[in-house]
């Protein structure tokens, strides 16, 4: 018996193999039927409770609220949010323009900002 008669026979006991596993299959047994011992008002009374609870493996979950004390008056930050906002070529960086002609007033903006 050569090699090749060797490899085909092996080659045929591994699908017989894996047809007689086949035939040991799980059977459908169709939908089970809900069985629950809460009604609907237990169960939206815990979801409830739940989604107040908030998420609790979170990492600050058990840090709870963290109170903030600023130095900054409110009107300050909101006016130095707004003139940002309208400030020219805010947004302007090199990397933005990769593989693009940059536009005349973005290369002066670019250039009195330094980068």
């Amino acid at each position: 018996m050569n090699s090749k008669q060797l490899l085909a026979i092996s080659a045929a006991a591994f699908a017989l193999l894996g047809t007689a596993g086949a035939a040991h299959a799980e059977t459908y047994e169709g939908v089970h039927a809900i069985t629950s011992a809460a009604s609907r008002a237990d169960v939206r009374t815990e979801a409830v409770a739940a989604a107040r609870n908030g998420n609790e493996y979170s990492d600050a979950a058990a840090e709870g609220t963290v109170a903030v004390t600023s130095t900054v008056d409110r009107q300050a930050v909101h006016s130095q949010a707004v003139a940002t906002a309208h400030a020219p070529g805010q947004n302007l960086k090199r990397e933005a323009f990769v593989g693009s002609v940059i536009p005349a007033q973005a290369r002066e903006l670019t250039r009195q900002a330094g980068l």
